[in-house]
């Protein structure tokens, strides 16, 4: 601006004070000379004299800021700050779309807009995008661009003071040295001043926290302030009005794009399946694709199947990712921010690091550590905010599994009390279970050890309320079953697979179920435990029988007879009766009722009335399959009685869908529709057993096709492999649609 026009503005503020010259020499001490050759033109004032007259003339803010920029006696000086774009910067368009909301507002003067989370982990690429979507926008800001590296989680190094960031940027906005304020209020205050009219990218990378970053922020309408960061810096969004957006590792495509731009598409192309095992292999973090990028640029010759075979066997596994340079050292990375965190939260972060499943509940995490959940709940906030874990959809906490593999290293490196750990955490999910179980199983037997200290116990008052936690940590007792292999864990483990198989039948979870018996059966060898192996070996062969797999369903029958001499009575009658099911779902009715006649025998020695009747019930559905009908009805009614006594209304329900199957055989197809329908509203109403309803559906449908209702006889066996389907029960569920399709259609009505 010239000088006219500086003499012009304060010409008029001085009128506006209602000042004489006289008046603001006297005020101020400047010559009345000085003040009339300023108004008329003639000259410019240092700063000093500046300051002075503008507190004489008690002037606000804006006109302080006006008065400034007008007296600037160099040419605006356009700073280039920023670091060269990234040659191999790929993907993230979901982000980047985010953001040119935010340029558009800001170039368009909508207001001063911050984006603080380019926020997230360790390595995920922050500066990059930052930095990049700097110069993809900086032609929509002419003032210029301001960069600083504040070094919030620089290895070995503090962060830069606010102070110094600003003497940086008011030296590349051209304030001389002589000029340049000590205090760092003033020199925000100066830099506020300077970049008043400005319209400028300024990008504050690796902030520390929200303190650091607020004197470097512009105030003037029309600057675009990006800020990245470890932590969430959500203070800015409540007091600034800051756009936060946390940025995740890459998907698939995306780190194979990136490593393709590092080593060259024809490599990707030449092994995809390598190239995509690769980048797995690296958790999809940019930093390690990155770091593997640039050691396969330097070593053409090493194929990406070598690559990723290397990296799969090396142990610790963050020494494959290791590099001289700390600043890219992967683990080195992870170290800063893990630092960073208190004591209590980073002994916290060593034991959540032991869970083995993607996503981990509050509950679980508080077993893990042994603490109480108000305590675990403020680590996860302090982790969260630190970026070492996020959260999902549905509320749990993710650990990143190369944060995962960092945190286990320091478990072990702390000599921290890695069986503990695993302990408590298989004691949640066993314990937890059982209680689920009572809204779940119909038969349990009593607990008589207890959980470790520390284990929370989780409120559950519905069968909703147990099917809601079971469905939220299946996943990690799956992996928990695998990942746990201290001999010392053996009985953990038998006991785990024994409480989760009711939730696995109940959902049709039968590969799972497979899975879990088969590490409860091996577990159960190998401590010896006879009751242990024909428990695990019961549910193994039914859960294969129930998956189609009937042949394979022999092997563990041969082990659970092998097993049996020796056994309390009553054990041996559940065997029998585990046995029984089996070959009912075998298809070999003759053998399912020598196991059953068995189990019913043993119950009645030990007079217990209420197995007697479920027992009475399974003899009564092998004679209807066997086409004993004269002896199955009466064997059902007489157990229907003696379960209605004992209020068992799962076996009751089994055995109106036996006798209703009985009836139909013998002809008198609408009472076994009426048997049928009683069975159902059991299971459907009362026991709330989506499978064994499906399973009555099926025979309903063929009673109504018996009298010629194919309507509904279609629309029953439908309905029956929707209930399969989403059971995850395939075979069921294609048998039962392909029964639906071949049901005749009625010829249509001739036209009148």
């Amino acid at each position: 601006m010239d000088q006219s026009s500086f003499g012009a503005l304060l010409r008029d503020a001085r009128r506006r004070s209602l000042l004489t010259l006289e008046g603001l020499a006297e005020a101020s001490g400047v010559s009345v000379r000085a003040l009339s050759d300023m108004e008329r033109g003639r000259s410019l004032p240092r700063q000093a004299t500046l300051g002075e007259v503008m507190d004489a003339l008690e002037l606000a803010e804006g006109e302080r800021r006006r008065l400034v920029q007008a007296s600037d006696r160099r040419p605006r000086r356009v700073p280039q700050q920023l670091p060269p774009d990234l040659a191999a910067f790929r993907g993230r368009d979901d982000a980047l779309a985010a953001v040119r909301d935010a340029t558009d507002r800001a170039a368009a003067h909508g207001g001063h807009v911050v984006i603080s989370a380019i926020g997230g982990m360790a390595g995920v690429g922050k500066t990059a995008l930052a930095v990049h979507w700097a110069h993809q926008v900086a032609d929509r800001f002419p003032d210029g661009q301001l960069y600083v590296n504040l070094r919030g989680f620089e290895d070995g190094g503090r962060p830069v003071e606010p102070g110094d960031a600003l003497g940086g940027f008011l030296d590349a906005l051209g304030v001389p040295s002589a000029d340049m304020p000590h205090s760092a209020d003033a020199r925000g205050a100066m830099f506020r001043e300077r970049t008043a009219s400005r319209r400028l990218v300024v990008v504050l990378d690796n902030a520390r926290d929200a303190e650091q970053v607020r004197p470097l922020l512009p105030a003037a309408e029309g600057c675009l302030t990006i800020v990245t960061s470890r932590n969430q810096l959500s203070g800015l969004a409540v007091a600034e009005g800051a756009s936060l957006l946390n940025l995740d590792v890459w998907t698939r495509q995306e780190a194979v794009e990136a490593l393709a731009a590092r080593i060259g598409a024809a490599r990707c192309a030449a092994e995809p399946a390598a190239a995509a095992d690769l980048v797995e292999r690296c958790g999809y973090l940019p930093l390690a694709v990155a770091l593997v990028g640039a050691r396969l640029r330097a070593n053409p010759g090493t194929t990406l199947r070598r690559a990723a075979d290397e990296l799969a066997r090396t142990r610790p596994r963050l020494d494959a990712l290791a590099a001289d340079d700390r600043r890219t050292d992967v683990r080195a990375v992870f170290s800063v921010s893990y630092r960073a965190l208190t004591d209590a939260t980073a002994r916290f972060f060593r034991h959540l690091a032991v869970h083995p499943a993607a996503a981990v509940s509050a509950e679980a995490a508080a077993s893990l550590a042994g603490v109480e959940m108000a305590a675990a709940r403020r680590h996860l906030r302090e982790l969260a905010a630190a970026s070492l874990l996020s959260r999902d959809a549905d509320g749990r906490y993710v650990l990143h599994d190369l944060v995962r593999a960092y945190g286990a290293e320091l478990l072990d490196q702390e000599q921290d009390d890695r069986l503990g750990t695993e302990t408590r955490l298989l004691d949640y999910l066993r314990h937890n279970a059982y209680l689920a179980n009572g809204f779940l199983a119909r038969y349990m037997p009593e607990r008589t050890d207890v959980p470790a200290a520390g284990v929370v116990r989780v409120a559950m008052d519905s069968r909703e309320d147990a099917l809601d936690w079971s469905r939220g940590e299946a996943a990690a007792a799956a992996a928990a079953l695998r990942a746990f292999g201290d001999p010392r864990l053996l009985r953990h483990r038998i006991g785990l697979t024994q409480e989760w198989a009711s939730y696995h039948v109940i959902d049709g979870r039968w590969t799972e179920e497979i899975a879990a018996q088969r590490i409860g059966l091996d577990a159960a060898l190998a401590l010896g435990d006879a009751g242990a192996v024909v428990r695990a070996g019961g549910s193994l062969a039914r859960a294969l029988v129930e998956a189609g797999r009937f042949d394979e369903a022999d092997a563990p029958v041969e082990v659970v007879l092998a097993h049996l001499p020796g056994l309390p009575p009553e054990a041996t009658a559940r065997a029998e009766r585990s046995i029984a099911w089996v070959r009912d779902g075998q298809q070999r009715y003759a053998e399912g009722l020598v196991h059953a006649r068995r189990a019913l025998a043993v119950f009645r020695t030990l007079g217990q009335r209420d197995e007697i009747a479920a027992e009475l019930g399974a003899v009564g559905w092998f004679l209807s399959a066997l086409g004993a009908y004269a002896e199955a009805i009466p064997t059902c009614e007489e157990a229907i009685t003696m379960l209605q006594e004992a209020g068992n209304r799962g076996h009751e329900a089994a055995a109106w869908d036996s006798i209703g199957y009985a009836r139909q055989r013998t002809g008198d197809a609408r009472a076994a529709i009426a048997d049928y329908e009683r069975s159902l509203r059991l299971f459907a109403e009362e026991i709330l057993d989506d499978y064994s309803q499906a399973a009555v559906l099926d025979h309903l449908a063929s009673a109504q096709l018996d009298i010629g209702d194919t309507e509904r006889a279609r629309a029953t066996w439908n309905r029956a492999a929707d209930i399969f389907e989403g059971l995850q029960v395939v075979a069921r569920a294609a048998e039962m649609r392909a029964n639906a399709e071949a049901v005749p259609v009625p010829p249509a009505a001739p036209a009148p």
